[in-house]
């Protein structure tokens, strides 16, 4: 225990490496299990995907290792390099990427693909950090989180230029650090979401028909809080402001959004029932998931799974694999590794004495919620399909050591916690 203090400068938050660990086995046997080739039936087979994962494993703990070696300082200095390195390795795959299933986002090198959206993640997460932990001490004003936001700016712009919406979107997450520090009110956030709703009705329902009910509902607002001389104007300028949102959905989701990213939000709005071509993706998923029932057909025994019916099965439907062979039993014991996870870094991320620490931690914790959420949501059918791992169970070295280096870092932070006055 001494020498392991000594090594690290703290103590390890074991229970976090244990989860880790856990679901990195979890997700190497799934991969087997979705792309098993009984002539290379070895879980360390070089020539294929899940001996690679192996790799992959390994490469994980030697690099979760030397983080922890690292003096934990050296990341608040080196995060303008980290995030200038992943912005120039953004700008060099729009020239030299590879181009898989329609995004620019990989690159080649040798035969191992680099993607460097996964990297941008943590390079963006530790220098939002270092900024806004540089005006911990002053009152939260609108330039720190505008400036704060260009941060995050930089890499979503690029990102969509391969264009990757679904790692693009990744970003947006991290709207709850600024709300954690005091640069979103919980009013901003409250408006987000009737946005949200707002949107899905209008693509539900006619226009006229939600700016009629908008009316009725500010007009009852108004007169329940009529002694208040603000009632009135306020409920004025949100009828006029949530009308004019109404009115542009209709545009934004002809002209913005491309035509696959509309025919799968139709697919989930139940506007397009096409199980053998526009909703083949959702529906293969749904039915691997639902195959499972309770206790999962067994390992290695999946239908779905084995004759190629869920597309992208080793990577972005991961999830349908545990869900057909481990029943529900099997995915609700990962699901809930993921809470434990989630609610263990929140308690790291809240324990740190220094806000730099605080703040990456509460990052961290928003990328992987939204990884978590959406890829599994997805996959169940209350999401569109937008194509994002599942943090340490999709196959691919990217993804793996990136999630394993944001995880690892907050470790560090916090085995050092108690040396920070």
């Amino acid at each position: 225990m001494n020498q392991t203090k000594k090594i690290y400068g703290g103590s390890l938050d074991w229970v976090t490496v244990f989860i880790w660990f856990t679901l990195c086995i979890i997700g190497w046997f799934n991969i087997r299990a979705a792309v098993f080739d009984p002539a290379h039936a070895s879980l360390v087979s070089l020539s294929t995907n899940y001996g690679k994962q192996f790799i992959y494993i390994v490469t994980c703990l030697l690099v979760a290792g030397a983080i922890m070696i690292i003096d934990g300082k050296f990341y608040n200095y080196v995060s303008p390099i980290l995030y200038g390195i992943t912005l120039i390795l953004l700008v060099v795959v729009l020239i030299v990427g590879r181009n898989v299933g329609g995004n620019q986002a990989w690159i080649p090198i040798g035969t191992f693909r680099l993607q460097p959206s996964e990297f941008a993640k943590l390079g963006s997460c530790l220098l939002l950090a270092r900024y806004l932990s540089s005006h911990s001490n002053k009152t939260p004003n609108f330039k720190t989180l505008i400036l704060g936001a260009q941060i995050l700016l930089v890499p979503i712009v690029l990102i969509l230029l391969q264009p990757d919406t679904g790692s693009a979107l990744t970003f947006f997450a991290l709207a709850l650090v600024f709300y954690r520090e005091g640069y979103l009110s919980g009013q901003f956030l409250a408006f987000s979401l009737i946005c949200i709703i707002l949107f899905i009705l209008t693509l539900l329902f006619s226009q006229w028909y939600i700016i009629g009910v908008l009316a009725i509902l500010c007009a009852i607002g108004a007169y329940l809080f009529k002694r208040s001389r603000k009632a009135l104007p306020s409920a004025i300028i949100l009828f006029v402001a949530s009308s004019l949102f109404v009115l542009s959905v209709d545009f934004a989701y002809e002209h913005i959004l491309q035509s696959h990213q509309r025919n799968r939000i139709d697919v989930i709005l139940g506007k397009i029932d096409d199980p053998r071509g526009q909703g083949y993706n959702l529906n293969q998923s749904k039915i691997a998931i639902g195959s499972g029932q309770l206790f999962g057909k067994g390992y290695l025994q999946g239908t779905q799974t084995k004759y190629n019916f869920v597309p992208e099965q080793s990577t972005d439907f991961i999830f349908c694999t545990v869900g057909e062979e481990w029943g529900f039993v099997g995915s609700m014991f990962v699901v809930l590794l993921y809470l434990g996870l989630l609610l263990r870094i929140t308690q790291i991320a809240e324990r740190q004495r220094s806000a730099f620490a605080r703040i990456y931690g509460y990052g961290v914790a928003c990328i992987f919620f939204f990884h978590f959420f959406i890829n599994i949501g997805m996959t169940v059918g209350i999401v569109p399909v937008i194509g994002i791992p599942l943090p340490f169970l999709s196959y691919g070295g990217s993804s793996l050591l990136s999630f394993t280096m944001l995880l690892f870092i907050l470790l560090k932070f916090d085995a050092n916690r108690k040396g920070v006055v």
